[in-house]
């Protein structure tokens, strides 16, 4: 029977033969690991560093970053998505600027009290830049944990992800904890993939049940997949003053701060109800959100988007304004803008590829 404590010794000689150089690593310092962790969330390494470069660069320090308005912090986000990670990353600073006079709390009670902050994330921070022996479980190591201990149990279920947290707690040494969590993610993103595990190079291998078994493909368990739904949008790109034109102004809505992607700004729309066509969905959706009334013109393009738990198609028009004051109906708020004006403002990858072809329509 495979004892977690057998994991450590071949574990960490692997990692200190040569692991990852990323820039998160090259400092314990707690902030740095904190941002890194926060966007390394359902975010794969390669779409983090450009990101994690730039943040750094503009919000340094705690400090920095809970002095900058959201706004400013969701356009550096800007195209790296699940946003609630960048408003909870400025909600979090302001309460360590202002509960903890700056210092990020190292233990995981503490850090479980901080806006965006759950197990793993306290865990792995921990861990990381507090030398504390607390295990930090996510998907590659659920995936690196079912294969040797061969759990043929759905991991879904609660019984065995509080299996999965007791074999890592089981497992981890009580000198350089963060070394050896690092370790056993970096061994299921590089070693132990989903499809194709290179079991013939893995540290581990010798010690691995399901290999032994040769059930390593049938790990981990998941239920089966059910369907994702899909919906069609419709966007409007509503002109000021007569049709599109270079210089002309067009009108651009926010977010409420809750709720998806909460706080970028967008083209305004929303959901096309069935028995509707996209006309009569957007003039719907322009009058419940914001009390104008418009006529849908020329089509720009379509955008197809998935999110986690359903799929969207938007389609967006040209749209020509009759007039009236923008209400803040269903919006957090408004403004006009020119195709230079809409690089201050933050939105999501679909309205960004709007502006795209804006562009290409009309030059610039």
């Amino acid at each position: 029977m495979l004892n977690p404590t057998d994991l450590p010794t071949p574990l960490l000689a692997w990692w200190d033969a040569g692991h990852a150089d990323l820039p998160w690593r090259r400092t314990k310092e707690p902030y740095a690991v904190w941002v890194a962790e926060i966007m390394l969330q359902q975010t794969q390494i390669a779409a983090v560093l450009p990101y994690y470069e730039r943040w750094m660069a503009r919000f340094p320090t705690v400090e920095a970053l809970a002095g900058a308005t959201l706004d400013e912090v969701l356009k550096v986000w800007e195209g790296l998505g699940y946003y609630s990670r960048a408003r909870n990353l400025h909600a979090a600073a302001r309460v360590v600027v202002e509960e903890h006079g700056g210092r990020l709390p190292g233990g995981v009670d503490e850090l479980l009290k901080l806006p965006g902050i759950g197990r793993y994330t306290a865990g792995a921070i921990a861990s990381i830049a507090f030398a504390v022996a607390a295990p930090a479980v996510d998907g590659n190591v659920i995936r690196v944990l079912s294969r040797l201990f061969d759990i043929d149990r759905d991991i879904t279920q609660p019984a065995a992800q509080r299996e999965f947290w007791a074999l890592a707690a089981a497992a981890l040494p009580a000198t350089r904890p963060g070394d050896f969590n690092e370790a056993l993610m970096e061994l299921g993103q590089q070693i132990c993939t989903p499809q194709a595990p290179h079991c013939l190079i893995c540290p581990l291998n010798a010690l691995c049940l399901a290999r032994r078994r040769g059930t390593q493909l049938e790990r981990p368990v998941r239920p089966a997949r059910r369907a994702t739904p899909h919906h069609d949008v419709v966007a409007a790109v509503i002109w000021q003053d007569g049709g599109p034109t270079r210089t002309g102004r067009f009108l651009i809505t926010q977010r409420p701060a809750a709720g998806l992607l909460g706080g970028l700004w967008e083209f305004p729309g929303g959901k096309v109800e069935p028995g509707e066509t996209m006309p009569e969905a957007l003039r719907r959706e322009i009058r419940e959100e914001l009390g104008l009334a418009v006529e849908p013109g020329a089509f720009v393009l379509a955008v197809a988007h998935a999110f986690t738990h359903f799929r969207i198609t938007v389609h967006a028009f040209h749209a020509a304004y009759n007039g009236g004051e923008p209400q803040h109906l269903a919006v957090a708020d408004h403004a006009w803008v020119t195709l230079d004006d809409v690089e201050r403002y933050a939105f999501a990858v679909t309205n960004r590829k709007i502006i795209g072809q804006l562009r290409l329509e009309l030059g610039g």
